[in-house]
């Protein structure tokens, strides 16, 4: 089974689509003036810390480990996505607990719906 795994984080006083950014920032990958820029690489080191003990491909945004399962990461200066494949709940858990880190709630597409009840909307 795959699932994607989606972060952003809204400018301050802007309205939120979720949907169209997740169409436009995490599909398309193009840059939109409601989202802020993210610490990219901060994010990355953080994934590659926790995920130290996984197999890492193409530049460390390709990970594996036996039994465990895979994910991908796909990022622009506004968005970090995770494509996940087999993983298990704790291993998904494990980044979405990263990216809240950096205030960045996740928007799951197979719900269409972002878990953002924490932030200051």
């Amino acid at each position: 089974m795959s699932v994607d795994l989606n972060f952003w984080k809204y400018k301050a006083n802007v309205a939120h689509d979720h949907a169209a950014v997740y169409r436009a920032a995490c599909c398309d990958g193009e840059l939109l003036v409601e989202l802020e820029f993210l610490p990219v690489d901060q994010i990355l080191k953080k994934v590659n810390k926790c995920f130290s003990s996984w197999i890492t491909h193409d530049g460390d945004k390709d990970f594996e480990k036996d039994g465990r399962g895979a994910f991908q990461i796909f990022t622009t200066p506004q968005i970090v996505r995770f494509d996940c494949y087999g993983m298990q709940g704790d291993d998904m858990n494990a980044l979405i607990d990263i990216l809240a880190g950096f205030g960045c709630p996740l928007y799951d597409p197979q719900v269409s719906t972002r878990f953002d009840a924490w932030t200051d909307r």
